[in-house]
């Protein structure tokens, strides 16, 4: 089965939590705090492999997790980091944000490397909490929470040149006659479900071609395999437009043309200006004149027309001829919204914390306030009065009293809750 699109969820390790210690050895008496940093979480990285063509290891497992930081040690140790996960994908995938569709990584060559999601940073120590009137700190800094994301992977096919047109026209056939691949092929009407790739070999110069999924009328919408056929022509630099000029089976040549680029327009503009050439297959049962009317009707749109019988190679050298010099002539194909043109700051400047009501009680919401709850030792005086101080350094106290708290309300901090006492 070819797998091309997987959702998947993706987790960096947390940091470890920095550790409470104090320096004990014989004849050193008071030996102050030393407590090391919690270890960095380990990152997820995807990285293109060229020994992959499919999403199929997706299908199954679905979450990936990196190791966390390990806890900071005594005599200021600091605790290991976490090892980072790589994940193999294969040449041509895209990854996206599932909720925003924004692109995150393009991975057009094998080796390339991305990081999509960042290991916390490790705690500090109590030995960074020390000054001359608190001596010995008995509370250290939480590790920070990995990155969590969730993620739509899509494969996109990395060919030269895509076939087109609608199933049952012979592309398959045409793919096996000039490569090595070798897809399925029948006397009988169906459609290929699965892109085939073939490497095609012009004298010293050789370029990868694409049997592509056929489409039917709607396919921009979704419809038949719609966007699974579609989203594969945006990575080609060259259409190879297979057309059944015989016209048997109910086919209309012209109109089957007209359909196909009608699709490709609505679903990426830029596709429909991709350059084209025409191959009319299945010369051996069309009628003479109608041939030569074909022929000269994509002659006045300016479209280089080859008239082919795929089966026994009649006209596909030429074809062929005509193709390699197009590639050689065209750049290698971008994504219409490249990665590159837009930059995402994952580790954007966020409000410290909320302010939300569940009933009569106030919760005080965000990742800096759960780091500061569980980096604090409510039993012991010092590390308590560090986090009063806080709390009204950095303003939460002033903004529950512009939310309207009243003495003896009940506040929530992640998982702790307090009366409010002026």
């Amino acid at each position: 089965m070819f797998i091309d699109e997987a959702k998947i969820h993706v987790q960096a390790g947390n940091g470890g939590n920095g550790m409470v210690s104090f320096h004990t050895a014989k004849y050193v008496p008071n030996g102050g705090p030393d407590g090391g940093d919690g270890g960095r979480g380990g990152s997820v990285y995807f990285v293109a492999d060229e020994g992959l063509n499919t999403l199929q290891d997706f299908r199954f497992k679905r979450r990936f997790h990196a190791e966390d930081g390990e806890k900071g040690g005594r005599r200021q140790q600091y605790g290991r980091g976490g090892k980072d996960l790589v994940i193999p994908v294969p040449v041509g995938t895209v990854v996206k944000e599932l909720e925003s569709g924004r692109i995150l990584a393009d991975f057009t060559q094998a080796g390339q490397r991305e990081i999509i999601v960042r290991g916390g940073r490790g705690g500090k120590g109590n030995i960074h909490f020390a000054n001359s009137i608190r001596q010995a700190p008995n509370f250290a800094r939480a590790g920070e929470p990995g990155e969590v994301l969730d993620i739509v992977l899509e494969l996109k096919l990395l060919a030269d040149v895509g076939l087109i047109g609608f199933p049952n026209v012979g592309k398959s056939t045409l793919l096996s006659v000039i490569s090595a691949a070798r897809p399925k092929i029948a006397d009988y009407p169906f459609t290929t479900i699965e892109p085939n790739l073939g490497v095609v070999v012009v004298d010293d110069f050789s370029f990868v071609v694409a049997d592509i999924p056929g489409l039917i009328e709607g396919a921009s919408e979704g419809l038949g395999l719609g966007h699974d056929f579609l989203r594969h022509i945006e990575r080609t630099r060259l259409l190879l437009h297979v057309i059944d000029a015989s016209g048997k089976e109910d086919r209309q040549p012209l109109e089957d043309f007209d359909r196909i680029n009608r699709e490709l327009e609505n679903f990426n503009a830029e596709l429909a200006s991709r350059p084209q050439i025409v191959a009319l297959n299945k010369i051996d049962e069309t009628d003479p004149d109608q041939l030569d009317h074909l022929i000269a009707y994509f002659s006045e749109l300016g479209l280089p027309v080859f008239p082919i019988c795929a089966p026994i190679g009649e006209g596909v050298d030429s074809l062929v001829k005509k193709v390699a010099e197009q590639v050689r002539m065209l750049p290698p194909t971008r994504l219409a919204i490249p990665v590159a043109d837009e930059t995402w700051y994952r580790f954007e400047e966020e409000a410290l914390f909320g302010i939300e009501r569940d009933g009569p009680v106030y919760v005080v919401t965000g990742n800096w306030i759960a780091g500061l709850v569980n980096s604090t030792n409510f039993d012991d005086t010092e590390s308590l009065q560090y986090f009063q101080r806080l709390l009204r350094r950095k303003g939460v106290i002033d903004a529950l009293e512009k939310a309207g708290v009243q003495e003896g309300d009940l506040i929530r901090l992640n998982d702790a809750e307090f009366e409010f006492l002026f």
